[in-house]
């Protein structure tokens, strides 16, 4: 059995949802050939360069437009363009499939499914479509293309119901969480990560993320951080700036200026989350898809902080 895992790099949520479902087929599914592709990267390289630095920039700098913008795709003109312009797409995204002859393809991104649905409307294809629903609210971009979509995976039963009461089939939709690395529900030797940490087990820690390789909102995430340094001195924090060289900076200069090299370390991008999370007793966020799951399956409480207008606000 051939499989295609298909996600695109707006977000970081689309990205690990489909390594994590691809790591645990590959683990679990040993006859199975299973192939990771950024559909909107092999479709057109300059397209999708052009639209993930508009959305990076256009969620840091001008939220408020983002939010709008996630609104009207949902109807009127904006709708209705992207999917043109994904049927367009879908033509090149044709002799991919024809050359892989998936009998599966799974998309954590709405515009991976509208192409496939598309092609397999047009009888281009015959491989069964999944789509998995990355958000814990619902977005009619995800629901392009439903009549050719062979199954839906949502985050709970209400995301379930809103896809049922828009037409979709209930045989259709499985409400199954939102795919997370195994590594979030593995043991893990909370004294030796803490040990390696420099870090103390009798203080409580909070893991504090910093909004990832974009910095949206850096301003007020800094602002943020500032606060949790200077009065939760009784506690250690673990900082997540990402890929993110100025956020990580100024997150150093105020453990310098509070003198708290001791309790508070500063981290560029890590793949230890889950490690961080198991040592943990709170985490301090955006509330992404993924971040948000990946805390209540740790039992983590959360304080949300600067959602962008969209699907983190609905979040």
């Amino acid at each position: 059995m051939k499989i295609l895992i298909f996600y695109a790099s707006y977000g970081g949520g689309h990205i690990n949802a489909a390594k994590s479902i691809n790591e645990y087929l590959k683990n679990n599914y040993k006859s199975i050939d299973v192939e990771l592709i950024d559909c909107m990267k092999y479709v057109n390289k300059t397209i999708e360069k052009m639209t993930t630095k508009a959305y990076n920039g256009m969620a840091k700098k001008v939220p408020w437009a983002w939010g709008r913008i996630y609104s009207d795709s949902q109807k009127g003109p904006l709708a209705h363009i992207t999917s043109r312009s994904n049927k367009i797409l879908a033509i090149k995204l044709l002799k991919l499939l024809r050359e892989k002859n998936p009998d599966l393809i799974i998309s954590t991104h709405p515009f991976g499914s509208q192409m496939c649905s598309y092609l397999k409307r047009k009888k281009k294809i015959s491989a069964k479509i999944a789509t998995i629903m990355t958000d814990f609210a619902p977005h009619d971009q995800w629901l392009v293309g439903s009549d050719f979509t062979d199954y839906y995976f949502v985050a709970h039963d209400k995301m379930k119901k809103y896809l049922i009461k828009k037409g979709i089939s209930k045989q259709k939709v499985f409400a199954t969480g939102i795919p997370l690395s195994s590594r979030f529900l593995q043991p893990h030797d909370k004294e030796k990560i803490l040990k390696e940490l420099n870090l103390k087990p009798e203080k409580k820690t909070i893991l504090f993320f910093g909004g990832g390789e974009f910095g949206l909102g850096k301003t007020r995430t800094v602002e943020i951080f500032e606060s949790f340094v200077s009065y939760c001195t009784d506690m250690q924090i673990i900082a997540i700036a990402g890929k993110n060289e100025k956020m990580k900076t100024a997150f150093e200069k105020i453990v310098s200026k509070y003198n708290r090299k001791d309790s508070v370390i500063v981290f560029e991008y890590t793949s230890q989350v889950p490690e961080f999370m198991s040592v943990s007793d709170l985490v301090v966020t955006k509330p992404g898809g993924l971040t948000t799951t990946e805390s209540l399956a740790s039992n983590l409480p959360m304080i949300v902080i600067n959602p962008i207008p969209g699907q983190e606000e609905e979040n």
